[in-house]
């Protein structure tokens, strides 16, 4: 079985998502969800990054961070993937109650339920590389190893 999600308020596996509400310190400041911390990375050392974190809600610190007019971080396309991780990462291991849903998982296949995202999710056609979801199941794995 494959266990889809999307939406941060889907029961149980809302939480998967970058937008739900389950915050976390990491690099030395406080992060309201996981959206907000990969979105800030994007400036890491500018004031923009500062304004990301400090968002009211995930939604606008993805506008924000996908804002055209500030320039990327030179090496963003290279590590993109390890600053999901460690958003991931910090966020499972914080929370004891969403830990438990992804650990509840087990060995099942987690794919980010999205049609426009071919990078992090599934995309329109079904056969995007799910980043998001691979992130999920690694660390579950490396979790579980932990407990």
């Amino acid at each position: 079985m494959t266990i889809y999600f999307y939406g941060a308020d889907e029961a149980p596996h809302g939480c998967f998502s970058n937008f739900s509400a389950h915050g976390f310190e990491l690099d030395g400041h406080t992060w309201p969800t996981s959206e907000h911390y990969f979105q800030a990375q994007k400036f890491t050392g500018t004031r923009h990054a500062d304004v990301i974190r400090r968002a009211r809600t995930p939604l606008r610190a993805a506008e924000l961070g996908r804002d055209p007019a500030k320039p990327l971080r030179r090496d963003w396309e290279r590590v993109k993937d390890d600053v999901m991780r460690r958003a991931v990462t910090a966020k499972f291991r914080t929370h004891a109650d969403i830990r438990a849903i992804l650990l509840a998982t087990a060995d099942e296949e987690i794919v980010e339920d999205t049609t426009t995202d071919h990078y992090w999710g599934r995309g329109r056609t079904g056969t995007g590389k799910n980043m998001l979801g691979r992130i999920l199941m690694r660390t579950r794995t490396r979790l579980r190893a932990e407990a």
